[in-house]
């Protein structure tokens, strides 16, 4: 029996409407890297509007200790070809365990410290030019940093102060959110002076709630995105932090591949974890968000948020991914990754015209 021309037409609308994955091609080698500049844990990419890179590498400290407990940070900037340039904020007081980087539309670059739960902002030139939260001072006891303790007993929120903080965006207004983060699981509102505006959110699962805002971003229209990581969900919201609507990844994959760090899970949820994201600068804009298993790439059109395509899988080859932690996306087809445990950024260039082929090279 031959299909009805309804079952026809459905049946195209529903192939139509299904995220494709991407083709792509991946670059290890982009940095201008030698023996001497070994990267150690990426954690952050951005790109300014001139095309200049600051990487956030987490070099280690191989020859002191303790192990336990040691500050790691470095921000490396290189030219729109890859050229090494410089090494920013040597012995700037609030970078001990930096999470995230970013730039702001006047090309100021900002650092987001986890572990000493402060944001700073510098300017082109390479100067602090302002500071947020508070390191702890060093005779101070130390923090008992523990996600169990934390989620037993979260701490109380204080305003201007952070705990564990992971990001950072603004909006049109240069309005400054905070991802903030690993301790006090919430979003905090500042103006563009720094001046304490508000702050949303709590320890939970519920709508408006958050089990590690790991990234956030925010579009033209002022709509903000948080990746809720322990949520698997991305939370959207508006500027004064009222609840709009969830964004999901939710494409099927192969739940027996094994993870690249870990045990594969007995029972692997079909909605994958945010890990990072980011918004593109063009008309219309994107957005882009990754996971750390099966490892994919997802790209959002906005801003109703529907999933258009994805690509890339965990592993440790060219075009996989091992803890991507952080995105830069300078144009709808280019994309930086933070490919944070293996020890690389990789930069992607999408081919999304080429439909029916898969896979990266």
């Amino acid at each position: 029996m031959k299909p009805s021309l309804a079952a026809l037409l459905l049946a195209v609308s529903a192939f139509a409407q299904t995220p494709q994955k991407i083709p792509y091609e991946s670059d290890t080698e982009f940095l201008k890297l030698n023996y001497q500049m070994n990267l150690g844990e990426v954690l952050g990419v951005a790109v300014n509007s001139k095309g200049a890179i600051v990487v956030l590498n987490h070099p280690g400290s191989a020859t002191t200790g303790p192990l336990y407990g040691n500050a790691t940070t470095q921000l490396l900037e290189f030219d729109a070809n890859g050229k090494f340039v410089r090494e920013l904020g040597k012995g700037v007081y609030a970078l001990g365990y930096a999470h995230s980087v970013r730039f702001d539309r006047y090309d100021n670059l900002w650092v987001v410290d986890k572990g000493t739960h402060a944001a700073m902002k510098f300017n082109p030139a390479g100067m602090v030019t302002m500071n947020l939260g508070r390191r702890p001072e060093g005779p101070d006891e130390p923090e008992y940093f523990s996600f169990r303790k934390i989620a037993q007993n979260p701490p109380k929120h204080r305003d201007g102060y952070f705990n564990g903080p992971t990001d950072v965006a603004w909006d049109a207004n240069d309005n400054i959110y905070i991802s903030d983060g690993y301790g006090n699981s919430r979003i905090a509102k500042m103006d563009k002076h720094g001046n304490w505006i508000k702050s949303w959110g709590s320890r939970g699962s519920g709508t408006g709630q958050f089990n590690i805002p790991h990234n956030i971003a925010i579009d033209r229209q002022g709509n903000i995105y948080v990746a809720d990581r322990g949520n698997n969900r991305i939370q959207v919201f508006d500027g004064d932090g009222n609840y709009l609507r969830n964004i999901m990844q939710n494409v099927p994959y192969d739940k027996k591949h094994h993870p690249t760090l870990g045990d594969i899970p007995s029972n692997s949820p079909d909605e994958t974890a945010p890990w990072a994201l980011c918004i593109t600068n063009t008309n219309p804009q994107y957005l882009y968000s990754i996971d750390e298993e099966p490892g994919r790439l997802y790209k959002f059109s906005l801003p109703d948020g529907k999933l258009i395509g994805y690509l890339g899988e965990s592993g440790r080859g060219t075009g996989q991914f091992n803890w991507p932690h952080a995105l830069a996306c300078p144009s709808e087809n280019t994309v930086f990754v933070a490919d944070m445990n293996n020890w690389r950024v990789q930069k992607l260039t999408l081919h999304p015209q080429k439909e029916g082929s898969s896979g990266s090279k």
